[in-house]
């Protein structure tokens, strides 16, 4: 019963610091709490390990807050870190929970699972076969990692499909080369964001200035499509590039110091030649923060299908057990004050992605494609 009581205060304090109420109806809640899990220890058909039961409703109750919040037990926490420190194979696929089943934010491409044919929006119902609903993301997320080269079955859930889809993916070490851009059509730049990690920003100056100087295209395609996201600060210095003054995106929580407004500096590294940002449902996060500030700001035009609307910032808070949380402790607004968070980046033009194994960049990208009429009219 101890570890009952440790559950009860942390329910105290989760729901005090969430909503500030301490009054009568909150504690005859936590009475409440209390005699369902006597009355599961005395009544319910078979023995139940009341540690992991209990994980279970701390998860439960981060899980009600928000898709990306969730509890990992000292176990899942301590492996979680390891993982991320050493080699481990992955599947290059951008996640959350949603309905108690994982969710697919975006499938990172030239991945396992963008050559799968993962989409956004699918639901992993299976994991080799395991149920997923019942575990939390964090578990969901270990089941899926594993030994290099080792093989994973998926089964997915996709709208507009009456049966689930079963897929075979191979783990692979997952290195992002965040940018890839060349000269297409009648000098046109074509730059291919993959994800915004520590470097990226670098690299896409690297790019731009070398078009500059050697190319001098007439306009630039920035493709976000099926970009998951990444560090906030490479948003705003890339949203930055094109931009002369005004704000980028501000962030806002119930602390403080989560208060915060990012402003471009002068000067425009493409001199204020046309821009095009093809979006799809798998461009989350950083993604949506550059799309929806240069829409804002009518400086670029944003074409293809709403993004994902993930606008918000977590961070992981270990625990006195050895466990930890992740936990959402502040949302993006756009320079217009809209959030971003379930609602995404609606495009100016809408252009539907065309066929089951869509790859950015190919003679079918008909998204593309029209971007490139846009630009050569």
């Amino acid at each position: 019963m101890i570890r009952i009581f440790q559950i009860l205060i942390f329910f105290i304090i989760l729901t005090v610091n969430l909503h500030g109420n301490t009054d009568e109806k909150l504690f005859k809640k936590i009475d409440l709490f209390g005699e369902v899990l006597e009355k599961i220890k005395k009544e319910y058909v078979e023995d139940v390990d009341q540690s992991e039961m209990l994980d279970s409703a701390i998860n439960g109750a981060l899980q009600s807050l928000d898709p990306y919040s969730a509890y990992m037990n000292p176990e899942l926490f301590k492996s979680m870190e390891t993982d991320t420190r050493g080699e481990f194979g992955g599947l290059g696929i951008e996640v959350g929970m949603e309905a108690g089943v994982v969710k697919v934010i975006s499938p990172i491409d030239d991945t396992p699972a963008s050559k799968a044919g993962i989409k956004a929006g699918d639901y992993i119902v299976k994991i080799d076969d395991k149920q997923v609903q019942g575990k939390s993301l964090m578990e969901a997320v270990k089941m899926m990692r594993g030994p290099i080269d080792s093989k994973i079955k998926l089964t997915i859930r996709r709208k507009g499909e009456k049966k689930a889809l079963e897929k075979i993916l191979k783990r692979e070490i997952i290195q992002i080369k965040s940018v890839e851009a060349k000269i297409i059509q009648k000098n046109i730049a074509y730059i291919k964001l993959k994800a915004f990690n520590s470097n990226s920003s670098n690299q896409l100056n690297k790019k731009i200035s070398d078009f500059e100087k050697k190319n001098r295209p007439i306009g630039y395609i920035l493709d976000l499509r099926n970009n998951p996201g990444g560090l906030l600060t490479q948003a705003v210095s890339i949203t930055d590039f094109f931009l002369d003054d005004g704000e980028i995106v501000s962030t806002k929580g119930r602390k403080s110091i989560e208060n915060r407004r990012f402003f471009a500096r002068k000067g425009d590294k493409v001199n204020g030649k046309p821009l095009i940002i093809i979006i799809n449902n798998g461009s989350a996060s950083a993604s949506e923060i550059v799309a929806g500030a240069l829409k804002d700001h009518k400086r670029a035009i944003i074409l293809g299908e709403k993004t994902y609307g993930k606008g918000s910032v977590q961070s992981i808070i270990p625990l006195s057990d050895g466990g930890g949380i992740r936990l959402t402790v502040s949302k993006y607004y756009l320079p217009s004050g809209k959030s971003i968070s379930d609602v995404g980046v609606a495009p100016d033009i809408f252009i539907e992605e065309q066929g089951q194994n869509f790859k950015a960049n190919s003679p079918s990208d008909n998204q593309l494609n029209y971007a490139l009429k846009l630009l050569t009219l």
